[in-house]
């Protein structure tokens, strides 16, 4: 390329870096700053901004560390809000069998007990004792369920009183015994044992009372022994035509 000095006798200035002048520049700015306290404030304020950008790197990395954990905690989240989601679905399911269960027992809870009862007295009734009357003396009150527990609160056992006669005051003392062995009956409780006449013949006059429990499958066993089988006097089994 072809250059032309319109201005014969004054040289061209050469091109200069603009670096070259920054420099210059800061070289007369350390020559006109001698005061100690001021390039110590000047160092100062150049660490400061070395351990704020520092600061500032070690900040971003951290955070860029973290970003995974954050998403891994949102997703656990999720997982606990559906599992707490699940868990309030199931006792809700809990709840309402349980209320169902209360009903159930509320209404049938009692129907086969009173045959139970009369079965376990009539079983233990020995010879020559007879009964002259069977009644409850306590009624069961209504299942009810515990509003805080959410539980069945099961109601007091149904107790019975029974009356009777025996010549024999073993016949007595066996029956005690035969009730306490029952499955379906406990607390059997002796309350009088008198001497009366009945029919010119001195027998003694008893009443106890007891409570029906309803006992587990392991107490209830088929091989129970009967008076009958006991050596009791023979009894006629119950007909089985309708």
């Amino acid at each position: 390329m072809i250059e032309i000095n319109l201005k014969p006798g004054q040289k061209r200035a050469k091109a200069t870096s603009p670096l070259a002048g920054i420099g210059a520049q800061l070289k007369g700015l350390g020559q006109k700053i001698k005061d100690p306290y001021r390039i110590g404030a000047l160092a100062l304020g150049l660490g400061w901004l070395g351990y704020v950008g520092m600061a500032q790197l070690n900040t971003s990395g951290e955070l860029a560390g973290l970003e995974p954990r954050l998403e891994q905690a949102r997703a656990e989240n999720q997982r606990f809000r559906a599992f707490l989601a699940e868990k309030k679905r199931l006792e809700a399911v809990r709840d309402s069998i349980q209320a169902q269960i209360a009903t159930i027992k509320n209404v049938d809870g009692d129907r086969y007990g009173w045959p139970h009862i009369l079965d376990e007295v009539a079983r233990a009734v020995p010879a020559f004792t007879w009964l002259t009357d069977l009644q409850f003396i306590a009624v069961a009150p209504p299942v009810q369920v515990d509003t805080v527990t959410n539980l069945v609160v099961e109601p007091p056992p149904v107790q019975i009183q029974v009356s009777g006669r025996t010549v024999d005051i073993q016949g007595y003392t066996r029956l005690l015994r035969q009730l306490e062995d029952s499955p379906y009956l406990k607390d059997v409780t002796a309350i009088s044992a008198n001497t009366v006449l009945d029919q010119n013949r001195a027998v003694t006059a008893f009443v106890l009372k007891a409570a029906f429990q309803r006992p587990t499958r392991a107490e209830v066993t088929p091989d129970r022994p009967t008076t009958e089988s006991a050596g009791h006097v023979d009894r006629p089994a119950p007909s089985q035509e309708n």
